[in-house]
């Protein structure tokens, strides 16, 4: 969503975006009362925006080399002149390191912003983040069982993102300089944050500070900009999120790249293990140049679903600045078409909209299951115009850290593979399930997920082999600590592994019950 600042003191931020430049400013000499006009307080915030940038290259603190850059620069590394070094950032079998550094200041106003966002840090005192609503018949709380989805509090969803911060990053003897780091997230974010737990959500933006720091313009991670740390909320297993992701891929939807992370940070008080997180690639570039060999088209990370058009449901992450949301229009339009025609509809949708892609996504969140996303709640996917196929929409799945479990312990459920109780509130999946044509494309993809992607041997195996790899990382001695650990009990994390294993098996029998009773 459009990260707004005008509703809300505006003092840590200000104060965050001038240290960065190495000013020290108070609040006092940034804020006026509330009688200050708007455009006021936008000259003052012009104003700073002048004095970051000509402070900037007085007040950095790195040394330089001649051409510029910060010593320890390198092109394959720092650059946004080489292709993505997927082998290095997402590797497979490994758990890598990070290490993050904060100042203290900087620690401060990002804890200021969420307190101002979300309320005081632990307000829920909900524990660990394992309880859950009470279940149907049951009073009370009570603690969450295999497959259940731990929810410490409720959520409280605000409509802006937390600031950005300068930090330092640190990965295999190589340094990276002022990197924009974030609080991200939603529920995961509002209930760790309440729980008084510090393994919060986290986000980088790798050059998100080159105006006022034009030494690392354009840096990059490996050819990365952006990066997003999950912190395997909901999931005592830590494996949803990295094997969800790997399936969809697998199966040959376009589906981010995951690994697991060791997070230390370092905010004043010497580097703390914030616990185990799972990187996961952002949708786009270079993301969409895998995928599409491009990035110019339009990339959308919808709150949708689908009914009607409603331009701030579809929010924009490329090609902001362009009021243009024709092809989401168009496409909508499309899918609302008369149907009366079957083979016309068909045609006109599958002009503007990547039908079969959509079709494969829904086949294989059907099998595995996973009810936090279309189809049950309107979020967690992207949408990309490829302009090499004429801006038809593709979808991107996001957000798999509720997959794999048959519901959230509460009141929702995945969807059945028979679609069964999808209504026209969902018009992407029930006007295609009520499509002969399109039913029999999302039935056989059903059946070789199972046999392929889903495969119950593969995929037990790649889940075995997942937890024994971040184990020692998760419990035990070097494992998650106090504080900043979601687990209630380390036995949690090895019976969410058994119910996974279960899982496989369950699936693949109800499949083939559905492929038999299908005609």
């Amino acid at each position: 969503m459009t990260e707004s600042r005008t509703s809300r003191g505006s003092c840590p931020w200000r104060l965050l975006l001038l240290s960065v430049a190495g000013l020290a400013v108070s609040c006092q000499s940034l804020t006026q009362d509330s009688s200050v006009s708007s455009d006021s307080a936008s000259d003052q915030a012009s104003q700073a925006d002048e004095v970051q940038t000509e402070a900037s290259p007085e007040t950095s603190a790195l040394e330089l080399t001649a051409d510029g850059r910060p010593v320890g620069w390198t092109e394959e590394t720092h650059s946004n002149d080489v292709a993505a070094d997927y082998a290095v950032v997402f590797p497979e079998g490994k758990v890598s390191r990070l290490d993050i550094t904060i100042t203290p200041e900087d620690w401060q106003a990002m804890q200021d912003d969420m307190t101002e966002l979300y309320g005081e840090f632990g307000q829920g005192g909900g524990g660990q983040g394992n309880l859950l609503p009470p279940r149907p018949g049951g009073g009370g709380l009570v603690a969450a069982q295999p497959g259940d989805a731990p929810l410490g509090n409720d959520a409280v969803f605000v409509d802006e993102n937390p600031i950005w911060a300068p930090c330092t990053v640190e990965f295999e003897g190589k340094t990276w300089w002022y990197v924009g780091i974030r609080f991200k997230g939603q529920s995961s974010l509002s209930s760790t944050w309440s729980s008084g737990i510090g393994k919060l959500p986290l986000r980088f933006d790798f050059d998100e500070f080159e105006d006022v720091h034009p030494e690392i313009d354009n840096q990059r991670f490996f050819g990365f900009k952006k990066l997003s740390l999950a912190s395997n909320w909901l999931d005592s297993s830590f494996l949803r999120e990295k094997v969800a992701h790997d399936i969809f891929r697998e199966a040959g939807v376009p589906a981010p790249r995951t690994a697991f992370y060791r997070v230390y940070v370092d905010f004043g008080e010497g580097s703390t293990y914030f616990g185990l997180y799972t990187m996961t690639e952002i949708p786009d570039d270079p993301l969409l140049e895998t995928y599409f060999g491009n990035d110019d088209g339009n990339l959308y990370k919808p709150t949708s679903n689908w009914v009607s058009l409603n331009e701030e449901d579809f929010d924009k992450e490329t090609n902001e600045d362009e009021g243009d949301f024709s092809d989401v229009e168009t496409a909508m339009i499309a899918l609302h078409a008369d149907r009366s025609d079957a083979e016309a509809w068909r045609a006109g949708l599958e002009a503007v909209f990547d039908v079969d892609a959509f079709l494969h996504w829904l086949a294989v969140n059907t099998v595995i299951q996973n009810w936090d996303t279309y189809g049950v709640m309107a979020q967690n996917y992207y949408l990309y115009g490829d302009p090499a196929d004429e801006g038809r929409l593709v979808w991107i799945p996001w957000d798999n850290n509720e997959s794999l479990k048959s519901g959230d312990g509460g009141q929702r459920s995945p969807l059945s593979l028979e679609l069964a109780g999808v209504g026209d509130n969902w018009p992407l999946i029930r006007y295609l399930a009520d499509d002969p044509t399109y039913w029999a494309d999302y039935v056989s993809y059903v059946g070789e997920t199972v046999e392929d992607a889903f495969a119950v041997e593969a995929t037990q195996q790649r889940l075995q082999a997942a937890h024994d790899l971040i184990e020692p990382y998760v419990v035990g001695p070097d494992g998650e600590q106090p504080g900043y650990t979601l687990l209630a009990d380390p036995q949690d994390f090895y019976d969410e592994l058994d119910y996974l294993l279960d899982h496989v098996v369950q699936r693949r029998e109800a499949v083939l019950e559905f492929l038999e009773d299908t005609p």
